[in-house]
C-alpha cells in the first residue's frame, strides 16, 4: 500500500460514504465503494506477490543454495551429503532429524556431524534438539543465495 498510498486512502475513504440508491447494497454504507476497495487490494497483493516471486526466484533461489553447498564441501566446510540435507529440507520445508541418516545412507553419528555442521554455518534451525530440522536464510548468506533482495551498502 505505500507504493500508492493516496489511491489507498481515497478507496478506503469511500467505503464510509452512504450507499447512492437501493441498488448499491443493503446497508447505510456503498457496497459499491467496498467492492472497489476490495479490487484495488487483491491488486495490490498480487502485484506484491509477482513483485517478491521474481526477486527471490525460488528455483533460482534453490540453485544458489546447493551451488554454495557444494563449494562449501569442496572447502572442506561442511561434510559431504550436506547437499542431500539442505535440498531435502527445501523441498519439504522441514526433515525430522531421525530422517537423516537414512536418507544420506550414513550412520546415525555421521548424519548428527552433518546435521551440527549445517547448524553451526547457520542455514538449518531447530527447536530443539529432536525437533525437526528447517531452513534458515541468514543475514550472511542474503546478498549470496537472494541477490538484488536487500540493497548494496553505498558509501562507508
Amino acid at each position: 500500500m505505500a507504493r500508492n498510498v493516496a489511491a489507498y486512502k481515497e478507496h478506503l475513504a469511500e467505503c464510509d460514504l452512504t450507499r447512492r440508491n437501493d441498488l448499491d447494497g443493503r446497508g447505510n454504507l456503498s457496497e459499491e465503494a467496498l467492492a472497489r476497495f476490495t479490487r484495488f487490494f487483491l491488486e495490490t497483493c498480487l502485484d506484491q506477490v509477482g513483485f517478491m516471486e521474481d526477486l527471490v526466484a525460488p528455483e533460482a533461489l534453490r540453485a544458489r543454495i546447493l551451488l554454495w553447498v557444494e563449494e562449501q564441501i569442496r572447502l572442506n566446510r561442511l561434510p559431504a551429503r550436506a547437499g542431500n540435507v539442505l535440498e531435502a529440507v527445501l523441498y519439504r520445508g522441514e526433515l525430522p532429524r531421525g530422517d537423516v541418516g537414512q536418507m544420506i545412507g550414513a550412520s546415525d553419528r555421521h548424519a548428527r556431524r552433518v546435521v551440527a555442521a549445517l547448524m553451526g554455518s547457520n542455514v538449518l534451525v531447530s527447536d530443539g534438539p529432536r525437533a525437526p530440522l528447517r531452513i534458515a536464510f541468514p543475514a550472511a548468506m542474503a546478498s549470496r543465495w537472494m541477490p538484488g533482495l536487500f540493497p548494496d551498502k553505498v558509501g562507508g
